[in-house]
């Protein structure tokens, strides 16, 4: 069969290669370099130049590097934090008994993590609280707990797929006889069915007015699961407590200047494990300088808003965790949305 002057077929440039040709000229890449690229990529050379060209001379995408540059000059000042951020000591402070001006002062404001002890200690679910009590004071309430999590990766991002309604007892049992799994746990995200299912609970939980507003009516979520539980690296959209009740957790910390190398794939979460971060493919977290501490039954643990976190029960446990803070906390509602042209 005579092939001579048979052509060979080419890969068209379609939008989805006009978005790599823009992102990767923005992120100053080597234009000779994306040719190469797209060329191994089966288009053709002079189509693939022609692309180059027409995006390197393109308004819209001038005006991208024009916000680009601005953006620099914000990610300028966030990197001076991070760099003064690791001056510090690397560890979380435990302070005793926290009087309210120094929290607010020194870490509230200032949105640095810290270990509060001694302010739980009057609290009856300290010394009431147990499987057997939960059995017998809620066991026949209707709960909702996160079920089914080992059979997704990304089982916080599709969290409303693993709700599951069951009795409390039913629970409590499989936390009792479970060994280490993070296959099941009652989170806050279940917290609308649970508050009002567990309410004789609450009454074990008195208010912390030194630091909480004890007006307000939606205070308190609870977390209870079997040791092995993880919930991965994310950030909350506000500041917030966690305070130890049964068990201990280990909780990896990182401060939220560190935002630039944490991998911010979808909304507040990243794909970076704690337990093993993979520099290969996330080389950026070489920047990071996690803190990490246990965190242990009657201490609070302080998360400012924005600050990463990775948290794993070592043991069964149960967290309370508050977001009604006596001070400006709605940090939600100016939250970026995602958007697409």
């Amino acid at each position: 069969m005579d092939t001579r002057h048979q052509t060979v077929a080419t890969v068209v440039v379609d939008n989805e290669w006009r978005r790599w040709i823009a992102e990767n000229l923005l992120l100053g890449s080597n234009p000779d370099d994306l040719l190469q690229v797209m060329v191994a990529g089966g288009i053709a050379p002079d189509m693939a130049l022609a692309e180059l060209n027409a995006a390197r001379q393109s308004p819209y995408l001038a005006g991208a590097q024009r916000l680009k540059n601005r953006l620099a000059k914000r990610d300028w000042v966030l990197d001076n934090l991070r760099r003064l951020e690791h001056l510090r000591a690397a560890e979380i402070p435990r302070r005793h008994r926290l009087s309210t001006r120094e929290f607010f002062d020194e870490f509230y404001t200032a949105g640095r993590p810290v270990i509060i002890t001694g302010m739980m200690d009057h609290w009856p679910a300290m010394n009431k609280w147990s499987l057997d009590y939960f059995a017998s004071r809620c066991g026949n309430a209707e709960v909702q707990v996160q079920f089914g999590r080992n059979s997704n990766q990304h089982y916080e991002l599709d969290k409303k797929r693993h709700e599951k309604t069951m009795r409390f007892a039913e629970y409590v049992n499989l936390v009792r006889a479970q060994s280490p799994t993070n296959d099941f746990y009652m989170t806050a995200y279940n917290d609308s069915r649970n508050r009002a299912a567990l309410a004789d609970l609450w009454n074990d939980v008195p208010p912390l007015p030194e630091y909480l507003d004890p007006s307000s009516v939606d205070s308190g979520f609870l977390w209870f699961g079997p040791a092995g539980t993880i919930t991965p690296f994310h950030h909350d959209l506000t500041n917030n407590f966690m305070a130890q009740i049964i068990g201990r957790k280990r909780v990896v910390l990182v401060p939220a200047t560190e935002i630039a190398s944490m991998y911010n794939h979808e909304h507040c979460f990243t794909y970076v494990d704690a337990r093993n971060v993979d520099f290969q493919r996330f080389p950026e977290m070489r920047r990071v300088r996690p803190l990490e501490c246990t965190l242990n039954p009657g201490e609070i643990l302080f998360l400012p808003v924005g600050c990463w976190h990775f948290v794993e029960g070592l043991e069964v446990s149960v967290t309370m965790s508050f977001i009604n803070f006596r001070w400006q906390n709605d940090f939600t509602s100016s939250y970026p949305a995602e958007r697409a042209f």
